[in-house]
């Protein structure tokens, strides 16, 4: 039987987005970006495939990374799949990261910072919420010179929640975060924010210019 023509070539998108794109190389491009475990049926949904055909070639590309011993791998964890560097190389990370922590913190980095110490644990989206802009690349750069960490999820979203770190308390001097200035009651909370926003009332008025990929 011959194959209907479609008129589309090979490995292009289709009227449906980026079902025609190459299974494998459009699971390595979204999992670039990703912050969080993307699961299998997410993928399979945005990629328009398959879940199973997903799921095989997810497994193939982590096979192949091992095999060729790459950098980095592919792992499956809390449910989902994420790029993570290769435990052999964490001396070569690790003084690499530390190697920029003589570098200042951003003012967006504080102000991060800032409402992770206060509102504990908090969620990337609700850290954003309560800033007023996107803090994806700030909190990947608190994460990185061990400021904060990840410390489970939410039970509602499934959203990774973050916390301050005991170097965190090491660098601010104290003993405990109950020793933290009363700057609580100044801070806005989420869920606040949020609702102010879908009323369409501005979230808040914060320069994001401090956002961009270069912060540090």
């Amino acid at each position: 039987m011959i194959p209907q023509q479609t008129g589309q070539p090979a490995g292009e998108p289709d009227a449906t987005g980026v079902a025609a794109l190459d299974l494998k190389p459009a699971l390595e491009a979204v999992l670039m970006v990703v912050d969080e475990p993307a699961t299998e049926e997410h993928l399979a949904k945005v990629l328009g495939r398959p879940r199973r055909a997903v799921a095989d070639a997810l497994r193939e590309l982590s096979d192949e990374y091992a095999e060729q011993r790459r950098g980095f791998e592919l792992r499956r964890i809390a449910g989902g799949w994420r790029y993570y560097t290769r435990a052999e190389y964490a001396d070569a990370v690790e003084s690499f990261v530390l190697d920029g922590q003589h570098a200042r913190l951003t003012q967006a980095a504080l102000e991060t910072l800032a409402v992770i110490a206060y509102r504990q644990p908090i969620s990337r989206s609700r850290v954003s919420a309560v800033r007023g802009v996107n803090c994806d690349g700030v909190i990947r750069t608190l994460l990185q010179r061990g400021l904060v960490e990840e410390a489970g999820t939410e039970p509602e979203t499934g959203a990774i929640l973050y916390v301050t770190t005991h170097y965190f308390l090491e660098r601010m001097g104290l003993r405990g975060l109950d020793e933290l200035p009363e700057l609580a009651p100044f801070l806005p909370e989420a869920d606040q924010v949020e609702g102010e926003s879908q009323e369409g009332v501005p979230s808040f008025d914060v320069d994001d210019s401090d956002d961009s990929p270069t912060d540090s």
